[in-house]
């Protein structure tokens, strides 16, 4: 139960992480300090949400005291009721802000992320379809401000790419896009079809949060580093070097490569921040499966098997199928006008949580 006693531990919380914030261990760590920052921030955030609540639970009950006084005069009581209908239109959204308030924050939300793309079913047409998928992501994030770069890919013969893994750096980066892994089904008529009939292809994305050295345990003895001449589109791509990269995790049979950068040491570097993404990633997901109530609040297990979208273009119709949005605007979301999208995606996830919370 919220009540003013749990307004006034959290103002002290959020004076005691002041204070810590000013502390050198703390302002000269900036791991400690974001993790203060991330902290403080959710409190704030709490606190001001129980005090807007409560100060409307405060008048209704003022209000209420008035209507029931018999003593009250008519102008008195009539100021009463229509602060008590303008209360009761509040509170609800004020009691629904407090509930997403309490929702505790995923750690990695605010993480960078690894991005990629790869041409599943269907041909020519799904390598055209992942370099869509990368135009379409590309264009969002340059909407947004993040920086994004290519980290490895491999074009397809007839437009697109066989894969294309890349890196995203902004605010809240991993919150906004981690419900984009699985399965995308594009339905069209191809550049080929000469019949005019519309041929299903697909592609699958995964998205991995950046691990940091304390995440996961990458030993030395455990990685296979091999290098090899960049293979690419010709012209100025074709390196005469074995610049490119390989890296095999032994115990896992993961395998890595990075051949975007013409520097060995950058390549290398690239190829162990994906590979210790994919490591943190596998251990998250082995947690979620053990922890059922982790799972069941999620939009999507982010596998790629998972089917989670449709980019239906005769229609000009996409189809999210993990929570039914239907939105006939596919050419502005191909031009990344994806706000719509993951905002549906976010309030579905909030209210999963809720309903967890609230236990129903």
């Amino acid at each position: 139960m919220i009540d003013h006693t749990y307004l006034e531990q959290l103002k002290s919380q959020l004076s005691n992480l002041e204070t810590r914030m000013s502390q050198p261990e703390v302002s000269s760590d900036q791991k400690k300090m974001t993790e203060c920052m991330r902290e403080y921030s959710h409190k704030k955030k709490m606190a001001a949400c129980a005090n807007r609540y409560l100060t409307l639970l405060d008048a209704k009950v003022e209000s209420e005291t008035i209507l029931a006084d018999a003593d009250s005069d008519d102008e008195l009581r009539e100021m009463a009721q229509m602060e008590l209908d303008e209360i009761g239109e509040k509170l609800p959204q004020a009691e629904r802000d407090m509930m997403v308030a309490l929702i505790p924050p995923e750690p990695i939300d605010g993480r960078n992320v690894i991005m990629e793309i790869r041409a599943g079913t269907g041909g020519d047409e799904a390598g055209i379809f992942c370099g869509d998928l990368f135009r379409m992501y590309t264009r969002y994030f340059d909407s947004k401000g993040w920086k994004h770069s290519v980290m490895d890919v491999s074009p397809s013969e007839s437009g697109g790419y066989k894969e294309i893994s890349f890196s995203v750096e902004g605010e809240d980066v991993y919150k906004v896009l981690k419900h984009e892994g699985g399965t995308h089904r594009v339905q069209r008529v191809p550049a080929t079809e000469t019949q005019g009939r519309a041929h299903t292809s697909a592609a699958t994305v995964a998205v991995l949060a950046e691990a940091e050295d304390v995440d996961v345990e990458m030993r030395t003895e455990d990685l296979r580093i091999d290098t090899y001449r960049s293979s690419g589109a010709g012209g100025q791509h074709v390196n005469t070097t074995d610049s490119a990269i390989r890296i095999t995790h032994i115990p896992s049979g993961l395998v890595v490569q990075c051949q975007d950068e013409r520097s060995q040491h950058k390549n290398k570097a690239a190829a162990l921040k994906v590979m210790r993404a994919k490591l943190f990633d596998g251990q998250r997901r082995k947690k979620a499966e053990a922890e059922a109530s982790e799972r069941k609040s999620m939009v999507g297990s982010g596998d790629r098997s998972e089917k989670i979208r449709t980019y239906n273009f005769p229609q000009n119709r996409l189809t999210d199928h993990r929570i039914g949005l239907t939105l006939y605007k596919l050419d502005r979301v191909m031009e990344g006008d994806l706000e719509e999208t993951f905002g549906a995606l976010h309030e579905h996830d909030i209210e999963q949580r809720i309903k967890e919370q609230t236990g129903e």
